[in-house]
Formats: structure tokens, C-alpha cells, sequence
């Protein structure tokens, strides 16, 4: 492997490691991207999502720009609504508890909508996501929360067009090649030593960039980091992020940054294997949650399920969940809401229950106390707002009174049979902490607050972003925007 002597070495295959590859052979750089897991598991966590890119637009011309395949038909029974800069800003602070950094924030935001017009520029397909954002109100449907667009074919779909790209303009991948240190000469990164089947190698370039995720698929790390159980959260994607790119980078001095103890993580089946399955993908996430009620091991609620769009609350619960009583939870739903839970409720391998009593649907939440499920479903009947009518489609205002813990929208009375209730635990999507950047060239920053020349970062492992929770799509919307920085900033310094 050794020998050639590239310009721009990308370590990864998820979308930012593509958008990286992308942005630097648009600018003439030779290209290779080094991808630990083999091909058959190739594409990192973006494989595993459902490949939503949250993103600036104004209207539906904006849309258009991106999905001109859009018809006539399709745009007079959608409500497309707007999602301003403005929103994005206000959604961005209000979910890190304004602690998201200002500067990574602002080219997050900022460039979203000319980052999906160089993506679709370039080929990449989008559309919109009519299933799980938009609601049929009134005969048309109604989008939601600020997330519209998807890529066609949702996270396989995205990283089988992102191949098909750099196949298309020369970019080589090689896999199985797993990136473990840096070739740093003490001032500037000249390329990553890597171990191929057992065997140790080198690779030299002019610069690299490290765009191979976070530490989630790493036990101790998580442990180390986000704290005592950690080690027990199933991981909902690739096994293969286990911190390589986080810790070549501080081995040679960059600067950590962020949100180390923070994390996305969601509600996700209770007996789903220890990392993601990619014949499953996405569906062992449950999301229907904000129209249920949610239940521990003692039989109560916990936790707000309705305090807001469940965009915005997703990616915290799941730590909720692994901090309750045997680190699990029931979402309970009755007859009114069933037919409305997401698809993924109703594949084959699926921890559910049902019963047509709630006295027999309470003994057979396995785990849970039944008369602490019983008495805490009859207060909480007794709480809803019954007068104030159901609709999914905004924060209706629906909510419980009295109770110590109240829903705030949705309240909807568990009291006509059947009943099912579907056991989750905690699944850790990506880590928040990781390596501080500049933000509009993409390079790594060291502890004394220099740049390090040759080395570049984006993706999950860039820290300083998302602190606490997340809004839905901004991760991929991320790898983009930063792939694109980090990409054109390494090919302009083999020039320098």
C-alpha cells in the first residue's frame, strides 16, 4: 500500500467522509478514503439512519432547487411551511441549552441550504419525508418539526449514491483498512499508519482528513465518558466507531472539545443485538412515544413524553430510559393510537405486548410492578384534558393536570382495549465530544490553540456542536456542511 503518495487521505466512508472525499477532488485533489469495516458493512453511521438532512429553506422553491422531481399534484396537497435560518438558530440553542458553539452553529446553519444544492448538484437525490414528518390534515399533508427532506433511499440510499459519486470521479476506496495513528513529524501530518489484514502499513499524503465517527461503539470509552451503565446501551449502528480518529488526533496534541459526557441516544428495543443489524436498519428505534405514555420497572411515568415534538426530544430519552429501574421502559398505547405508530412498530422482531384488560395487559409487562402500573394508569385517565382536542400535528395543548409528573400535549387516555405496550432500553446513536476545529477550513485545532498542519476533521468526532440532545437530521446535515469545509481545506493545503 505504501508508495503512492496521495494528496488527501480521508479516513471514514459515512457521509461526511464522503462529502470530505467530494469537496477535495472538486478542487483536483487525488483522493483515497481508508474504511475500517469491509465492504459488505462499509458506510458508517449513516447507513443506519433514516437519512434526513434538517436544512434551511424559505418556501418551496427552495424545495424545487433540491427535489425538482417534485410534482405538481405532490406540492398542492403538501404544506411545505418554511424553515427559516431564524428557526434553525432558535432550534439549535433552545435544544443545547444554549451551549452549541456560535461559530459552528452559525456555518452549520448557515450553509445547510447551499450544502444540499452542491450534494444535489452533484447528483445526490432527495425527497420529501412523506411518512414520518408529514400528517394528513384537512386532505393535505402537513409538514412538521423542520425536517422535510430525506435522502432517496433513506441512509442506504444515501451512502449507495455516495459511492456510485466517488466511483464516478476517481475517488478510491479501500476497505478493511483500519487508520490507528498519524505519521506527525512533530509540525505537520504527512499521512496514517494502518493495519490491513493483520499486517501494519503506511500511507503518505499531504493531509488527512479523520471523519470515522465518534466513541459509541467503544464499552470502556462510553463508560469512561458518558458514566457508570453506559457500558450497558446497545449501539444502534456500525460496531467500527470505537474512537480511532479521536484518539490519533489527541495523541498528537489536538485540542478535546465539547460535550464529552453527552450523547444521541433514543428509545430502542429492549432485546436488540449489541450493535445495530442492517437487515433491521433504523426500525429498532420506537417513536411513537409522544402518544402513548411511557412506564418503569415501578409501574409510573418518568418522564414527559409530550413535552415537545418528538424531534426534539428523541435523542435525550434514551438516557432517560437507561437510567430507570433495570435500565428499561414501556411505551403503553391503546386502541385510539395504534394505527398511528410508525412502521417500525410492526416488524417481525419486536419486543411487544398485548391484552385486551388493562388487569391482564399489567401482568404481563414483564418486570414491572402491575399494581403500580394500575394505579398510575388511573390517575393519569383521570388527569387529561378531555376537552381539549387531539392533534398530532402541533403541541395541542392536550395535557394532564395534577399529576407529578404532567403531559404537556397529547394526552391521550389509555382505556380502550386492545392494549400494547412495547419494551425499549437505551440506544446510542453517536457521542457528542470530540476534537476542536476551525470552522471554516475544517482543520484540527491543538491544545495551545494552533492549528495542526495536514490534519482536518468532520463528522460525529468533531466536538463543540450538540450539547445535551439534538435536533432530528442535524447530524447528517453536519457531515455535509463540515465534510464540504474539511474537504476543500484539505485539498488547498497540498498548495501551500
Amino acid at each position: 500500500m505504501a508508495g503512492k503518495q496521495w494528496d488527501v487521505v480521508v479516513v471514514g466512508a459515512g457521509n461526511a467522509a464522503f462529502c470530505a472525499a467530494l469537496a477535495a477532488r472538486e478542487k483536483g485533489a487525488s483522493v483515497l478514503m481508508v474504511e475500517r469495516a469491509p465492504k459488505e458493512l462499509m458506510g458508517g453511521n449513516s447507513r443506519f439512519t433514516a437519512g434526513a438532512f434538517r436544512c434551511v429553506y424559505d418556501g418551496v422553491d427552495d424545495l424545487r432547487a433540491i427535489m425538482p422531481d417534485l410534482t405538481k399534484d405532490e406540492i398542492e396537497r403538501s404544506d411545505f411551511g418554511t424553515y427559516t435560518t431564524d428557526q434553525f438558530y432558535d432550534d439549535m440553542f433552545r435544544i443545547t441549552q444554549f451551549r452549541t458553539d456560535g461559530e459552528l452553529c452559525d456555518r452549520l446553519v448557515g450553509r445547510s441550504r447551499d450544502a444540499m444544492r452542491w450534494l444535489k448538484s452533484k447528483g445526490m437525490k432527495f425527497n420529501p419525508i412523506w411518512g414520518r414528518q408529514a400528517y394528513l390534515i384537512d386532505g393535505k399533508f402537513k409538514f412538521w418539526g423542520g425536517l422535510t427532506v430525506e435522502a432517496t433511499g433513506g441512509g442506504p440510499g444515501l451512502i449507495d449514491q455516495h459511492l456510485k459519486l466517488a466511483e464516478k470521479l476517481g475517488i478510491e476506496v479501500r476497505y478493511g483498512v483500519r487508520a490507528h495513528t498519524l505519521v506527525y513529524d512533530g509540525n505537520v501530518v504527512r499521512g496514517v499508519k494502518v493495519k490491513v489484514n493483520g499486517a501494519q502499513d503506511e500511507i503518505l499524503c499531504k493531509s488527512v482528513v479523520i471523519a470515522c465517527g465518534g466513541f459509541e461503539s467503544n464499552a470502556e470509552m462510553r463508560t469512561r465518558y458518558l458514566g457508570p451503565g453506559w457500558e450497558l446501551a446497545k449501539v444502534r449502528g456500525t460496531p467500527y466507531n470505537t474512537g480511532d480518529g479521536i484518539n490519533m488526533a489527541l495523541a498528537i496534541g489536538a485540542s478535546s472539545f465539547g460535550n464529552w459526557s453527552g450523547s444521541h441516544a433514543v428509545q430502542w428495543d429492549y432485546n436488540a443485538p449489541e450493535f445495530g443489524d442492517l437487515s433491521v436498519g433504523d426500525n429498532f428505534q420506537k417513536h411513537s412515544y409522544p402518544w402513548g405514555i411511557m412506564i418503569n420497572a415501578t409501574g409510573r411515568r418518568f418522564v414527559d413524553e409530550g413535552a415537545d415534538f418528538r424531534n426534539y426530544t428523541y435523542a435525550k430519552y434514551g438516557a432517560i430510559v437507561l437510567r430507570q429501574p433495570n435500565n428499561f421502559a414501556y411505551q403503553v398505547f391503546d386502541k385510539k393510537i395504534i394505527p398511528m405508530l410508525r412502521d417500525e412498530y410492526r416488524i417481525k422482531r419486536v419486543s411487544k405486548i398485548s391484552a385486551n384488560t388493562l388487569e391482564e395487559f399489567a401482568h404481563k409487562l414483564e418486570g414491572v410492578d402491575p399494581q403500580g402500573f394500575l394505579d398510575e394508569i388511573k390517575k393519569y385517565n383521570a388527569a387529561v384534558k378531555k376537552d381539549v382536542p387531539y392533534n398530532p400535528n402541533v403541541k395541542d395543548g392536550r395535557c394532564t393536570v395534577g399529576l407529578p409528573i404532567n403531559k404537556s400535549n397529547w394526552a391521550n387516555t389509555i382505556d380502550e382495549p386492545p392494549f400494547e405496550g412495547y419494551q425499549v432500553g437505551c440506544g446510542v446513536s453517536f457521542t457528542f465530544g470530540g476534537v476542536r476545529i476551525d470552522p471554516d477550513s475544517g482543520q484540527v485545532i491543538d491544545s495551545d490553540m494552533n492549528p495542526i498542519p495536514g490534519l482536518y476533521a468532520a463528522g460525529e468526532l468533531v466536538g463543540g456542536i450538540f450539547y445535551f440532545n439534538y435536533p432530528g437530521g442535524t447530524g447528517l446535515m453536519s457531515g455535509a456542511v463540515f465534510g464540504r469545509i474539511a474537504g476543500t481545506g484539505a485539498a488547498s493545503a497540498r498548495n501551500a
